[in-house]
């Protein structure tokens, strides 16, 4: 009897992004990282995609690609956001689902996903049908194939939803043990009890459904992906590994499938190095031959299910009250917060439900003179939203239109559709999944829906917001300060809205820092500058100009003028209008150009009310990510002087400081305070330069290891990851290149006495490459006698011991 294993990592990361710039913008709290998306990508999803092995001294002898040998899905906003910000892990995931492919019989390992996971049993029968067709759509269009299996957000799972997923020829999907209810033989006979996951884990089941269609279902194996969630079991791969052949039953005459499923993200997010132990636990079952490797796919076409299931209705994996957690007071939450009440759920859902049903006949209405099947045009709306492009969008209207549309009913067209887009964005679970009605997964949602409400406005010349917020305010939070969803938004919804003069201000400032093209893009907006005249005299600068502007997304275009004046430091006034004819504009710009070359900065603060009212804006104005750019820009002078007058101190008490730490006398705190800013000013600097003073950073080195002075870790990490991932880059660039070889490991010596803890995954990545494809000729030159060759292969020991490879079989 043959044993099977199967692991399946649910990778996912609830939608993050600013829903009128479509970017997920700076998150403080993920720093050294720009967003939550970037570190766990950076902690998870990256490495899984090469995971290192260890020998025992805790090495690394090899670098695999787990997705390769394993289940998993990403949810579809996740690869959209992948695509743009990290295309070569999304490369890793198609060629992983490549390799199992030829590995399994044609199988492949990768599984499609509900579009935004939404609870599909709450969801609406038409929401349902479209969660599940841009879920499949997004699966072609990114792995290239059609899905076989589909994981249902949270798993999910009623009769309606499973409907859905065999209509569409999907064939198995996973759920947990728990929402078994009975199983029997397929050739009939009574049905078994198997309430409380007492079902067997290690067979496929089938489900008959109403329609006389069928689903496949695999039931995990509970206890041990609780193991890896919730209990460490990733902190050895050996025990992963034992752990997993305790679940097979020698009593079972048959062949069984060990499987388990669990968050993707435990593998190396939730538990720091879990990829290391996912990794070394699959090359020591598939070594040992203990068991083989599979994937459902392959699974259920050699062993076709024998018994039927049924589930218990509405229930899933992460709410022991079937689905009540995404909309009541269940008792499910967090834990942290005891105390807390959840009772918002079924207010904020009866909100977002009034919404979506106020707007669906009037989406209806909206388009039917234009595309004659609303609906159906909504299912094939996901091939714009893959590809925003003027050929995509043309396409679809060719298709779709009843006639050839003009570019302002086309306007229209693409506005109720994103309308509609963000009514199912809405409904994303993770809204209702914590404890407060002020978190940020909540607060996403509610701006989703206020997204909602602002094209519904702009399409429909229909106003929602009010019986909006007065449903809203029956959602009440656990905190004072925030008192109802009806001041949480008026807080966080309705200052986060941009119209067209928030955009053209973003634009007016940051041009005073930026010299822009005269077509650029910035988030989803398309600006094509028409005029632009600059102004300067000593530290102040003055822009007047206009530019036409295209929302990406809707193709809804304005002209605007507008006039900004940087002071100097972060003083910034700006102002935008709409463009009001030619003459109009010439007149306000001879105007702005008179009082600038009088130096008449109050005449232009007054030309600026005159002209543009009350639309003011700042540096406060800016996206985050701009702001930031800007800010860092303004402050490097501010950080220049600073380092020139601590230096000064330090130079100054130099020989005091010495003979206290001969005295091994604690610094005065000013003194420690001057010593640590330039030590630490001059280490960023050194690894931020292109080719670093190897003798001047020993020595820094030394001091600030004696001297225990306090290193600003997070920022020279930062700077280190970049050094050597640019150094690592130009020798895989020209390996040839000695000279480089050797600087590059005096670098990673220097580094390695430094003991910073630095993110070495790219650094690492490239040298494997080396070690993979150039080392070994360099090995046999070198035992041939070549002298440039045994040179080259010294450095590159040294080059793998500092970054933690196992390199002993490269002796010359």
């Amino acid at each position: 009897m043959t044993r099977y294993l199967c692991i399946h990592g649910h990778f996912y990361q609830p939608p993050r992004e600013n829903p009128w710039l479509e970017a997920i913008e700076c998150q403080d709290s993920a720093f050294p990282y720009h967003d939550w998306n970037e570190r766990v990508a950076a902690e998870c999803y990256a490495p899984n995609a090469m995971a290192r092995i260890l020998c025992g001294d805790g090495r690394i002898v090899d670098i695999v690609n787990n997705y390769a040998r394993i289940s998993f899905n990403f949810g579809p906003t996740l690869l959209a956001w992948m695509a743009e910000k990290m295309p070569e892990v999304l490369a890793a995931l198609v060629e992983a689902d490549r390799q199992s492919c030829a590995r399994h019989a044609g199988h492949g390992s990768a599984l499609a996903q509900a579009y935004n996971h939404m609870i599909l049993p709450l969801a609406n029968p038409r929401d349902k049908h479209t969660q599940v067709f841009w879920g499949i759509r997004d699966f072609e269009h990114r792995f290239g194939r059609r899905p076989e299996g589909l994981w249902l957000p949270e798993t999910a799972a009623d009769t309606p939803t499973l409907e859905v997923l065999a209509e569409h020829g999907i064939k198995f999907t996973v759920l947990s043990p728990f929402q078994a209810s009975r199983v029997r033989s397929l050739k009939g006979g009574p049905w078994s009890d198997v309430n409380g996951g007492r079902v067997d884990p290690s067979r496929p089941y089938l489900v008959k459904l109403p329609s006389r269609r069928a689903l496949a279902v695999f039931f995990y194996d509970a206890p041990v992906s609780k193991a890896v969630a919730f209990e460490r079991l990733l902190n050895s791969g050996e025990a992963f590994a034992a752990r997993l052949m305790d679940g097979y039953d020698d009593a079972r005459q048959r062949d069984q499938l060990m499987h388990i499923a669990t968050d993707g993200e435990s593998y190396g997010h939730h538990h720091r190095y879990g990829e290391m132990a996912l990794a070394y636990a699959l090359h020591h079952i598939e070594t040992q031959q203990l068991a083989r490797l599979t994937n459902y796919g392959e699974y259920l076409a050699t062993h076709p299910p024998t018994m039927e299931a049924q589930i218990h209705e509405r229930s899933a994996w992460s709410c022991p009250h079937g689905v009540r957690r995404w909309h009541s007071d269940c008792g499910c939450n967090s834990g942290s917060r005891p105390g807390w009440h959840q009772r918002w759920r079924q207010p904020l859902r009866d909100a977002l439900d009034w919404l979506r049903d106020q707007v669906a006949p009037r989406y209806e209405a909206g388009l039917a003179p234009f595309l004659p099947d609303p609906w159906a045009a909504r299912d094939a709306y996901i091939d714009v939203i893959l590809d925003r492009s003027d050929t995509s969008v043309a396409r679809f209207f060719e298709y779709q239109a009843r006639r050839p549309l003009t570019a302002e009913e086309q306007v229209t067209c693409l506005r109720l559709l994103e309308m509609q887009r963000h009514a199912m964005l809405m409904y994303t679970s993770c809204g209702w999944f914590f404890d407060e009605l002020s978190g940020l997964e909540t607060v996403q949602v509610l701006q989703y829906a206020g997204r909602v409400v602002q094209l519904a406005r702009n399409a429909l010349d229909l106003d929602l917001e009010p019986a909006f917020l007065d449903r809203l305010e029956k959602a009440r939070s656990n905190l004072p300060e925030h008192r109802d969803g009806r001041h949480i938004y008026l807080k966080f919804v309705k200052p986060a809205m941009m119209d067209r003069e928030k955009i053209g201000a973003h634009f007016a400032v940051s041009s005073l820092f930026e010299n822009y093209p005269d077509r650029a893009r910035i988030y989803r907006f398309i600006f094509e500058l028409e005029h632009r005249e600059l102004l300067e005299a000593g530290k102040a600068r003055l822009i007047v100009g206009r530019s036409k502007v295209t929302f990406e997304a809707t193709r809804a275009a304005d002209v605007l003028s507008y006039a900004a004046l940087h002071f100097g430091d972060h003083n910034v006034n700006a102002g935008v209008q709409l463009f009001r004819g030619e003459e109009a504009f010439q007149q306000m710009l001879a105007e702005f150009r008179e009082a600038f070359g009088r130096a008449d900065f109050p005449q232009i603060i007054r030309l600026l009310d005159r002209h543009f009212g009350e639309s003011n804006y700042s540096l406060k104005n800016l996206f985050r990510d701009e702001q930031r750019r800007v800010l860092n820009q303004i402050l490097v002078a501010t950080r220049d002087d600073l380092e020139a007058r601590y230096r000064t101190i330090t130079d100054q008490y130099l020989p005091l400081m010495r003979f206290l730490k001969d005295l091994n006398a604690p610094l005065p705190a000013g003194l420690k305070t001057a010593a640590e800013f330039i030590a630490n000013a001059e280490l960023r600097r050194q690894f931020e330069a292109d080719n670093p003073d190897l003798t001047r950073l020993d020595v820094l080195v030394r001091e600030v290891t004696e001297g225990g002075v306090e290193l600003q870790r997070d920022v020279l990490a930062y700077a280190i990851k970049t050094h050597l991932d640019r150094r690592l880059e130009r020798l895989t660039a020209a390996p040839e290149d000695g000279a480089e070889l050797a600087r590059t490991a005096g670098v990673a010596a220097v580094v390695r006495a430094l003991n910073v803890e630095v993110n070495l995954w790219k650094t690492q990545n490239l040298y494997f490459q080396l070690l993979r494809d150039v080392a070994p000729g360099r090995r046999d030159q070198a035992r041939a006698g070549d002298p440039v060759a045994r040179e080259w292969l010294t450095h590159f020991v040294l080059l793998g011991e500092c970054l933690g490879f196992n390199v002993n079989g490269l002796a010359a």
